[in-house]
């Protein structure tokens, strides 16, 4: 193995000094300013039909007095958010160039999210990057690992923060190969009509608890959520979410803007049985680019299982309450073919901050086999009878603007 896909001392040296340097995002946002139809847009791909987020006669008369963003669209890799900072500084230039891990492997791990006030139609959205810990652990199955943490946070144009994004990119001196192994000799999954009617049926008897309040007085520790089902997961199924959540960090683009693309990031683009370049993104809908890393066909993105669990805690909360944190771990695949069980249960039932109802919950994602692909937790603010209506959370530390906010980011991470 050559030094460029071996973990270096100096380059994670290098890589902590870039801790706290905001830099642009990769990929300019897919909604510049939102309206209720790029809500509706957000909320269906990922299969979600509360009106709240799209109806403004619904939205009106609820506590929001109006429609207000799905939680998902409100930050999300490349969905939002123009950059504040558009160049890395002068003084910075040199140390950001190129990656200090080069040739090193790196997945999409784990996401986590916080949000501290609504979205509203029509708002601009400005956005700060930075890198905020990279965590040298040691990994079971590949050895040394690093824990690449990015943060970006949001705030409305002129308006509050209103919420951030970890992404935990790992980065590991080799792959994963008894995983893959074992992955490469799975067959799809194949459903009897006896089997889907019982999906059928799950569906049929979804839906958002929407303006009902859902009191914190009335929940207990130890209650279970009503789990969502999503699935069998079809090729449909990602074509659809990726209208929603356009094309990723990578910007992929069709015909002349996809020639552009290529230019930009030649790396990339792998050609096809035809010979014709096409984005290594294709293993999410193309069996035989799939088979090309490992996989035994298609399987879906790490975020799109995130958006089910964020709906699976709307979907239970009701429209008075707020999603205040959430976070998962991608630890599994989810190949087309598979169905997931989205379940949660309630931990811990407290007063956040002294005032705040709360409750944690526990939340995961398990499929046909019964296997937790994505294991997480969520915080979430609800209504109470004798505290009153839900106040919204605060930015950490009191943050106002989106450097402070980066920076109290980055003092948490240092602090483990």
């Amino acid at each position: 193995m050559s030094d460029h896909s071996r973990i270096t001392e100096e380059g994670l040296a290098l890589l902590r000094e870039r801790v706290g340097i905001p830099e642009p995002h990769t990929a300019p946002p897919r909604y510049l300013a939102p309206d209720v139809d790029a809500f509706r847009h957000v909320a269906q791909c990922y299969g979600d039909d509360n009106p709240l987020w799209c109806d403004p006669d619904y939205a009106t008369a609820s506590r929001w007095a109006g429609p207000i963003a799905p939680p998902p669209l409100v930050g999300g890799d490349s969905l939002i958010g123009e950059d504040e900072v558009v160049e890395v500084a002068p003084e910075h230039r040199d140390l950001m160039k190129g990656d200090p891990l080069r040739g090193v492997h790196a997945f999409y791990a784990a996401s986590g999210r916080e949000w501290w006030a609504p979205l509203r139609p029509g708002t601009r959205v400005w956005r700060r990057n930075a890198l905020v810990a990279a965590q040298d652990k040691a990994s079971e199955l590949a050895g040394r690992a690093i824990h690449e943490w990015t943060a970006h946070a949001f705030q409305a144009h002129e308006g509050p923060v209103l919420s951030a994004q970890f992404r935990d990119m790992v980065r590991t001196e080799r792959t994963e190969a008894r995983s893959r192994k074992k992955e490469a000799a799975r067959e799809p999954q194949q459903w009897s009509e006896d089997e889907l009617a019982v999906i059928d049926a799950q569906y049929a008897q979804e839906a958002p608890r929407g303006a009902t309040p859902r009191w914190w007085e009335d929940v207990a520790e130890g209650d279970e959520l009503t789990p969502i089902v999503k699935g069998p997961l079809t090729v449909t199924d990602i074509v659809c979410w990726h209208t929603g959540m356009g094309m990723g960090l990578y910007d992929v683009r069709p015909l002349r803007l996809g020639w552009k693309n290529r230019m930009r990031i030649p790396r990339f683009y792998h050609r096809d049985e035809l010979g014709i370049p096409d984005v290594l993104q294709r293993m999410h809908w193309d069996p035989s680019f799939a088979r090309k890393i490992g996989n035994p066909t298609t399987f879906d993105y790490g975020r799109m299982r995130e958006t089910w669990l964020i709906h699976l805690c709307t979907d239970w909360m009701g429209d008075d309450a707020w999603l205040w944190r959430l976070d998962c771990e991608f630890r599994k695949f989810n190949y087309v073919g598979d169905a997931h069980w989205m379940r949660g249960r309630v931990t811990r039932k407290y007063l956040a901050d002294g005032n705040r109802p709360a409750v944690d919950l526990d939340i995961w994602g398990e499929n046909q086999l019964r296997e937790m692909t994505t294991p997480g937790h969520a915080t979430i603010l609800l209504p109470s009878r004798t505290h009153g209506a839900v106040r919204l959370p605060d930015p950490p530390s009191g943050a106002t603007n989106l450097q402070t906010t980066l920076d109290s980011l980055a003092e948490k991470f240092a602090r483990g």
